[in-house]
């Protein structure tokens, strides 16, 4: 089969198309024969080397991806998927047989939901990982209805579900966009917008919410100087380790999808609010393997809104 992998670190021109051995599920996993697979930030900072000591003890080729959407083509002994079923997954790509960039992925059963009814598979695709880090975020913060979100990089993926789950629980959502992106934020259902960027982001909840917002989901990575916007005694919650010091009693929380890799009803729950278009599934553009360089290039370029694709 093929793959996208790369056997050293460095930049797009390291990538390439790989031959391997198609892996066989075992007791509790299924093998999906992918369609399309997501390139999301945490690919490029695995192809940078950004992780080398994690990998330290796998060999290369690394083959990054960590969500995808194909057609069940194996099951393991004690799935209750079928061959032929179409499905979502999330994947961790730490391990000998890699990510999910690959014409075949072998996963626990656990860490696959049936694809959203309607949704293409390159659409369905974008939902695992970002939907889940939300779903976490979310449960982590355990907020009240009538609470008050402020969610960073909102036109992002991460951010766009912050938005749509966070309104779902009866939330005040505060988002932040430039100016080309206001209506897409509006659109996903956000109560305030303010300007984008470090101090004018805070400043500008504060003047909405004179006494801070309950908490903030930081996608946009901005950290302490986001700090501002939170009452005392608030929440962050980041999905990048936190670079700094917290103040007034504020709690700093990190959300690790692989926490809930293996939360099967929550990716049902998100497969199912996509399912009924209470969910954006935004795609910005697609490539086969042998282009996954360029997409790649088109990441790292930034103003991407959606997710790119590999396809195979």
């Amino acid at each position: 089969m093929r793959a996208v992998g790369f056997h050293r670190y460095g930049g797009p021109e390291v990538l390439e198309v790989i031959e391997r051995e198609a892996p066989a599920p075992g007791a509790g996993e299924v093998r999906v024969r992918v369609g399309a697979a997501t390139v999301n930030p945490t690919d490029i900072a695995l192809r940078a080397g950004a992780f080398a000591e994690r990998y330290a003890g796998l060999e290369p080729p690394f083959i990054p991806g960590m969500e995808l959407a194909g057609e069940i083509d194996a099951v393991g002994e004690g799935s209750d998927f079928s061959v032929g079923d179409r499905v979502i997954a999330i994947v961790l790509p730490a391990r000998a047989l890699g990510g999910a960039q690959a014409e075949q992925v072998v996963v626990p059963a656990l860490s696959v939901a049936k694809a959203p009814p309607g949704a293409s598979i390159e659409a369905a695709a974008t939902l695992p990982m970002n939907g889940l880090t939300v779903r976490l975020a979310l449960d982590m913060l355990a907020l009240a209805p009538g609470a008050t979100l402020a969610v960073t990089g909102s036109a992002g993926a991460v951010g766009g579900y912050a938005i749509e789950l966070g309104k779902r629980e009866g939330l005040t959502v505060i988002a932040d966009a430039a100016a080309a992106d206001e209506a897409l934020v509006r659109g996903l259902g956000a109560d305030v917008v303010v300007a984008r960027g470090e101090a004018a982001n805070a400043a500008a909840i504060r003047e909405a919410f004179p006494d801070g917002v309950d908490a903030v989901i930081d996608a946009a990575l901005l950290g302490p100087a986001i700090l501002p916007a939170v009452r005392d005694e608030g929440q962050l919650i980041a999905v990048r380790p936190f670079a700094g010091e917290t103040e007034r009693g504020i709690d700093i929380g990190l959300a690790l999808v692989g926490d809930y890799a293996t939360n099967q009803p929550a990716l049902q729950e998100l497969s199912r609010q996509a399912a009924a278009g209470e969910l954006t599934l935004r795609v910005a553009g697609t490539y086969p393997a042998d282009q996954a360089a360029q997409a790649h290039r088109r990441l790292e370029a930034g103003g991407v809104r959606g997710r790119l694709l590999i396809t195979f």
